[in-house]
């Protein structure tokens, strides 16, 4: 458990001689906890906000308490002053804005009733984790002074607090007899500082400042008897080190559990952060790369989950990569008869089903229904009940494995073909001058060699085709058997169809002569192209008929340069208005225009057909619609504006080699099974629904997650616990339709600090991202960003007052698995999708939402805290990555050189007093003058052959190797106008474009958790 506390006071201007700091005696008595309040749930309104500003606030709250009359409660009303997330009222004011479509989206946290604030009740045995607790440095005052104080209180002006400005004292202290470490943060927030008004708990009572009326020892009363006596170390400022860092838990994590063995046979078992290096034993659990919860502990009652806000939920990767030291995926091939299933739920055959009656029937863990066994399948059980053949079966002993499918998984009952890529190329005026189409059509020859395949396999069994297009579509023949390609082309785009069957789709191996021969000549048969104008839609419908025809499955490899303007289906306008920036009609600006790419969507994914998009735009391109398809098709999207092949020719190259090479499955259909008692009730992802159990997706490959939300319908045992079992349908890269199962079994608790041990942070914020990416299509951002911050301050409001120690409520406590959520939170909030700044780009903004409701774990924890590696100290005689620090620019220095990315990009930081000796040996230059602006352009470095150069490059490889994209590399000069794109992914700082600091925010949660809890 981590508890920081934040006081405030009123800072008033008297004339008085300096006030002496003598050393305090020591930790001094808190007041005594009065009994909590309850929290309700409060639903939605419907109504529409009446407007977009500030919501009212109560009046300002500068003048002291009376002396006879101790606060009752926080009175935290005034205007906010951060450039965070917008200012919040008490939470008995209503939400305005519909909630989001389908079951699930965000919780709407209720008041609570009224009660003494800021003292939890205590539930024995919850605060086995560390616990921070501080003292208070006050000055020793004279009845005189005090008396000043009251009555400068009592009547000063607004005036006289202005020149206030925020001052904090840091003690730290081993508090006797507890063995915790101690840690207080204490902030003198005046009416003109950040958040204005009090933020003291009753009578403003903490250790050292005991409440009511400010009573403590030494200060008796209100303001009765002697002068206070009440010490403690001199001011200063606060250390930013003092509030949890997320690179000290990842540091911690991983010197704790990394390089072991992670095994999964126990139930409900946290597993290592992301961000940690361990090796995943399955012994009936599945592996926690492919199944990740927000909470490895469910509470047993709706009721329970309705309190604690907490999100359950789990993020499925269903084929994310598997390291080389790991056992690869079993596949168990029943023949003809196919898996072996409830017949009651249609689980599959997993760990969780218990065999009776000497192996002759077995009972569903999931619905409890008692099946027979085949005949086939019949095995006699041992002295414990297990099977004898239990360690020989990877469906009886493992949480993860594949299953051979029958012709009753197949479409119309016939198996399965291999799938095909289709390669799409723009071959308007921008893409044939910019060099693309030439860069495009060389890679091609050789990458073609490496299209996927099974393992063990000599060759792909993966077809291709091509296709150029402006205004017409162009399609090819290369069969293997005809000396020069043949083109054939389809000017009329209303009614799109495809003029050849035979020859378009072919064996790269077969018609390599053809196919090359055809990249040779695209570039120049379209070199004297004057055509600007293209068609979009007809394109993707054409890949789509080509696959139905051949009657396979497969990809669309789309390199577009423009918005579709030319007269055909599809066709977009520009609708980019800056006007609507922070107004209602902001999130129209990320609505896709339907119609013809809804349809679209539906036809790619009833066909198998992923869409891949690779965007050049070098203005605004309607991103929020042309990128829908290929969201909802399981595809990605690539953007490169202002594309130059010199400066991004290898960026893109990289992105379009890992695209093509990745393991990738088709045309598939995953279904999430439950055991009694909950279910799952909303998906998000890159994926596409008919109804509310199928999650359809065209294609899935390994770097795609689909986030699972569950609700209770009944309660939960914790005997039982929780069992969820996913279950995803594909066709593999050779033709084969198989099953891959995956098996989780969660704890369930009636104790609510059982839940909040077991929670993962990563998990909660990938799951608080999606879900607030989702909802800002159809709310104003404000109210996104209310109920983000309201949900989180009910989780933590929860834990205060039924899992943590009795404390004032000056105190903020935080979980100890969740003490890093808020430095998350408050970085969400301040990303492009949700900062709603006329500065940035809307194609951006929408690239980066559709792009993270596909984001696993891992990788939407980098986005939001990228990693900031400073290398000027790095040992070049090690293996290891030097240690990352914080994401703050007090972690800067003008002589050091930093490397940051975050999944997407990648930023080289040099300071302005960065040694020559270290600029030499990674330049070739005897100065960060003398760096070349066309280096800093390619953004490149030179390959030199001495150990600072080899090491940076060997880093950068590595982390481009981790990553699901390439990350161009940025190099910026400290004080360059580059930099403010590298200071914007510093997200412990003030955002450049409006946001908190993390320090900032953490006061602004700590003040709603206060609200909650009055």
């Amino acid at each position: 458990m981590l508890l920081l506390r934040l006081h405030s006071c009123s800072v008033l201007k008297v004339d008085h001689p300096p006030l002496a700091f003598p050393a305090g005696p020591g930790p001094v008595q808190s007041p005594q906890a009065p009994p909590t309040s309850h929290l309700t749930q409060q639903q939605f309104q419907t109504a529409p906000p009446t407007a977009m500003g500030h919501p009212p606030m109560g009046p300002h709250s500068s003048q002291m308490a009376h002396p006879q009359s101790p606060l009752a409660g926080p009175t935290m009303a005034g205007p906010q002053s951060m450039g965070g997330p917008p200012p919040m009222g008490g939470m008995g004011r209503p939400f305005p804005g519909p909630p989001p479509p389908g079951a699930g989206g965000f919780q709407q946290p209720g008041p609570g009733a009224a009660g003494p604030p800021g003292h939890p009740q205590q539930l024995q045995g919850t605060d086995s984790t560390v616990t921070w607790s501080s003292t208070v440095a006050i000055s020793k005052l004279t009845v005189e002074l005090k008396l000043i104080v009251l009555n400068a209180a009592r009547s000063v002006h607004k005036s006289l607090l202005e020149d206030c400005t925020a001052k904090c004292v840091l003690a730290n202290r081993i508090a006797p007899g507890t063995g915790h470490q101690s840690l207080t943060l204490w902030n003198c927030l005046c009416v003109k500082g950040q958040f204005g008004g009090q933020m003291a708990g009753p009578g403003m009572a903490g250790p050292g400042m005991a409440g009511p009326g400010m009573a403590g020892p030494g200060m008796a009363g209100p303001f009765q008897g002697g002068a206070a006596q009440m010490a403690g170390p001199p001011q200063k400022k606060l250390d930013p080190d003092s509030i949890p860092s997320t690179t000290q838990v990842i540091e911690d994590d991983q010197a704790k559990r990394g390089g072991q063995v992670y095994t999964t046979n126990l139930r409900g078992q946290v597993p290592p952060l992301v961000t940690t290096d361990y090796t995943v034993q399955d012994q009936g659990n599945a592996s926690p790369r492919f199944m990740r919860c927000t909470t490895y502990s469910f509470p047993c009652t709706a009721d329970l989950a309705k309190q604690c806000q907490v999100p359950l939920a789990t993020i499925i990767k269903p084929f994310a990569t598997v390291p080389k030291n790991e056992t690869p995926m079993y596949v168990v091939n029943h023949g003809e008869t196919g898996p072996i299933r409830c017949n009651r739920c249609k689980a599959y055959m997993c760990p969780y089903m218990q065999f009776t009656d000497g192996g002759r029937r077995y009972q569903c863990g999931f619905c409890n229904c008692v099946n027979e066994v085949p005949a086939f399948y019949f095995q006699h059980l041992d002295h414990m009940g297990k099977r004898v053949d239990f360690y020989e079966r990877p469906e009886l002993s493992l949480g993860s494995y594949e299953f051979a499918a029958t012709l009753d998984y197949c479409k119309n009952n016939k198996p399965a073909s291999p799938p095909a890529y289709i390669f799409m190329i723009d071959v308007s005026y921008a893409n044939i001058k910019s060099g693309l189409v030439r860069l495009v059509c060389d890679e091609l020859k050789t990458l073609l060699d490496n299209l996927p395949r099974e393992d063990g396999a000599e060759s792909s069994m993966v077809k291709v085709g091509f296709v150029t297009y402006n205004k017409i579509l162009h399609f090819y023949n290369v069969k293997s058997a005809l000396a020069q390609p043949q083109m054939m082309v389809v000017s009329d785009t209303a009614e799109m169809f495809v003029p050849l069957l035979d020859g378009f789709l072919v064996n790269f191996q077969e018609s390599r002569a053809v196919i090359n021969n055809l990249l040779d000549q695209i570039p120049d048969m379209f070199a004297d192209t004057n055509e600007s104008e293209t068609v979009f839609a007809p394109v993707i419908q054409a890949g789509v008929e080509a696959l139905k025809a051949a009657e396979c499955s497969g990809k669309l490899f789309i390199f577009h340069s423009s918005i579709p303007t030319a007269e055909a289906p599809g066709k977009l306008k520009n609708r980019d208005d800056k006007k609507l920036i922070n107004t209602e009609k902001e999130k129209t600006l990320f609505q896709p225009q339907k119609a013809v790419y809804e349809q679209l969507s539906k036809d790619c994914v009833s066909q198998g057909c992923s869409v891949d998009l690779f965007l050049f735009p070098s203005q605004y391109v309607d991103i929020a619609t042309m990128g829908d398809v290929a969201t909802h098709t399981g595809g990605s999207v690539f953007k490169y504006s202002n594309f130059q092949v010199e400066r991004d020719g290898q960026h893109f190259l990289s992105d379009l080699r890992k695209d093509v090479e990745k393991a990738i499955g088709f045309d598939a259909i995953m279904r999430v099974r439950t055991s009694t008692g909950f279910r799952a009730t909303d998906f998000f992802g890159a994926i596409h629904m008919n109804n509310t159990t199928d999650v359809e997706m065209a294609a899935v490959d390994c770097d795609k997650a689909v986030t699972v939300e569950f609700k209770h319908d009944d309660t939960l045992s914790e005997e039982t616990g929780a069992l969820m079992q996913c279950a995803l349908l594909y066709t593999t890269i050779s033709g084969q339709r198989r099953l891959r199962i995956h098996n989780l079994s969660l704890n369930c608790s009636a104790q609510l600090s059982e839940l909040y041990k077991s929670c993962e942070t990563d998990a909660l914020v990938n799951f608080f991202a999606k879900s607030a990416y989702r909802a800002m299509l159809n709310q104003p951002l404000k109210t996104v960003k209310e109920i983000l911050v309201n949900q989180a301050a009910h989780m933590l409001a929860c834990y205060r007052k039924n899992c943590a120690s009795p404390s004032a409520a000056s105190q903020l406590i935080l979980p100890d698995a969740m003490k890093v959520f808020p430095v998350y939170l408050n970085s969400l909030l301040k990303t492009g999708p949700l900062v709603g700044s006329a500065e940035l780009s809307t194609d951006d903004r929408a690239h980066q939402r559709l792009s993270t409701t596909a984001m696993g774990v891992e990788d939407t924890q980098l986005l939001l805290y990228p990693r900031l590696i400073p290398l000027h100290n790095m040992d070049v005689a090690s293996d290891v990555v030097p240690t990352p620090v914080r994401c703050s620019e007090e972690r800067l220095t003008d002589a050091g050189m930093f490397l940051l990315e975050n999944g997407c990009s990648l930023f080289l930081w040099l300071g302005q007093a960065c040694p020559p000796e270290m600029i030499q040996s990674i330049f070739n230059v005897p100065s960060l003058a003398h760096v070349p602006v066309d280096l800093v352009r390619t953004r490149s470095l030179p390959e030199l052959d001495n150990p600072q150069s080899q090491k940076l490059r060997s880093i950068i490889d590595s982390l481009l190797d981790q990553r699901p994209s390439s990350m161009k590399l940025m190099i910026v000069k400290q004080k360059d106008r580059s930099e403010i794109m590298f200071r914007q992914h510093l997200v412990e700082d003030k955002g450049l474009h409006g946001g908190a600091s993390y320090m900032d925010f953490l006061c602004y949660v700590h003040r709603e958790i206060r609200q909650v809890l009055t």
